[in-house]
């Protein structure tokens, strides 16, 4: 029997007090995990609770910034001593920075790929001796279109995530002989409240310019939901994908096997 129950594993999900993070780690716990989250922040991190009860759902959450390697050690050792050794990851926490390349500055560039690569790497090397330790785990990184294309204005995430592509297939050759699989999660464009103003209706009533590139690029013809995202990340953190590893799976409702209608 194909196994997508989470009954008894401990998933951390990083930057997952809303969005996609919470979207993803709430699925998680409808499989049976225990959910275990950190944002960079303390008012971030209620929030999230407040969120979880609000769905019914028991969630453990950490102040802790994934680009501070000694910050993430000790929040993992605490983790360990008060819930548990984790036995799935999830990167999704991240940042992109909308500015043309030669207008950004190195600092700014820095600072994308410091969260955005960086951090999925620090968190990766914290959690993997307790994996080896339980003879299993599963790192999940949240990847993008980015990590395939290039576009405007995103040159420090398309680097970032590009790498992160590659982290992801470098864990997998690294630590796939102790039964650790790590792949990637690649969301297409996802209707959430921070893309709600590029869906919105213009004052004549016509759709938003970036709503309709969107929809024309995407065969699906429409955007992504959270909800899209949630089959995916159970069947990645789930014994059902014990010999999937070091792959990206897209969910992109199939935009990026798409060239566009023809004018």
């Amino acid at each position: 029997m194909i196994n997508f129950s989470l009954e008894g594993k401990i998933a951390m999900v990083t930057g997952a007090s809303y969005g996609i993070g919470f979207a993803m780690a709430s699925a998680l716990a409808e499989a049976g995990a225990t959910i275990v989250f950190n944002d960079i922040n303390q008012d971030l991190v209620d929030k999230g609770l407040a969120a979880y009860k609000e769905k019914g759902i028991t969630a453990h959450g950490y102040v802790c910034d994934v680009t501070n390697e000694e910050q993430v050690y000790a929040t993992i050792a605490q983790i360990e001593k008060e819930v548990g050794v984790v036995d799935i990851l999830f990167n999704n926490a991240g940042i992109i920075k909308r500015i043309p390349m030669i207008e950004m500055s190195a600092k700014d560039f820095r600072q994308v790929i410091d969260i955005d690569l960086n951090g999925p790497f620090i968190m990766a090397k914290a959690v993997i001796p307790g994996m080896i330790k339980k003879g299993h785990g599963k790192i999940i990184n949240i990847c993008s279109m980015m990590s395939e294309l290039g576009r405007e204005t995103v040159s420090a995430y398309a680097a970032a995530k590009g790498g992160l592509k590659m982290l992801t297939r470098n864990i997998a050759s690294e630590y796939g002989e102790y039964n650790i699989q790590c792949n990637g999660i690649g969301p297409g464009y996802i209707a959430t409240p921070q893309t709600a103003p590029l869906r919105e209706k213009q004052a004549d009533g016509s759709p938003h310019p970036f709503d309709s590139f969107i929809i024309a690029k995407t065969p699906a013809a429409r955007w992504g939901t959270a909800e899209d995202l949630a089959g995916p990340a159970v069947f990645l953190a789930s014994e059902a994908s014990n010999f999937v590893n070091g792959h990206i799976l897209y969910v992109d409702g199939g935009i990026l096997a798409y060239i566009g209608k023809q004018p």
